[in-house]
């Protein structure tokens, strides 16, 4: 990271910002083009590895890529604030980001869809319970265990 003043090193401020922002941008790569989609998700912090969970359709370019290459990355941003400069050049930008890199998998076992599904649901809605899903068959549910995150700040 070029600006070390910057960086977000404590974990626990990384998990944070997971925990307050809503829509992240997931990003694969198809062959040699980039491919960056804005999605819901919810997460789990276990035993010092993070992983986001995701839902979807069952077909659809987004499958087609993970199918070709489950390498992964995804963004998350927040806290905006315009700093305001005496001129345009003096103006900035405050924010909290993370940008994390994995391996993302389609979930196969009914079990464990469900599961990440009660993920996403407790995130966006704060409510951590029991949910009914009809169809389950029907929708992907995808996770990326992340192996390296980094943050910064402003």
């Amino acid at each position: 990271m070029r600006r070390n003043d910057r960086e977000i090193i404590n974990i626990d401020e990384k998990i944070n910002i997971v925990h307050q922002c809503k829509v992240c941008r997931l990003g694969l790569t198809d062959d040699d083009q980039p491919y960056i989609i804005p999605l819901n998700y919810g997460y789990t912090y276990e035993n010092n590895i993070l992983t986001v969970y995701f839902h979807g359709a069952s077909e659809g370019k987004k499958v087609d890529i993970i199918r070709k290459n489950n390498k992964a990355c995804f963004e998350i941003d927040s806290y905006h604030v315009l700093i305001e400069g005496e001129n345009a050049c003096n103006h900035g930008y405050g924010y909290k980001s993370i940008i994390g890199f994995g391996k993302i998998f389609i979930i196969e076992s009914r079990e464990e869809k469900i599961a990440g599904l009660n993920q996403i649901m407790k995130h966006q809605t704060g409510k951590d319970g029991k949910y009914e899903y009809n169809d389950i068959e029907r929708v992907n549910v995808y996770k990326i265990i992340i192996e390296e995150c980094t943050g910064k700040q402003r």
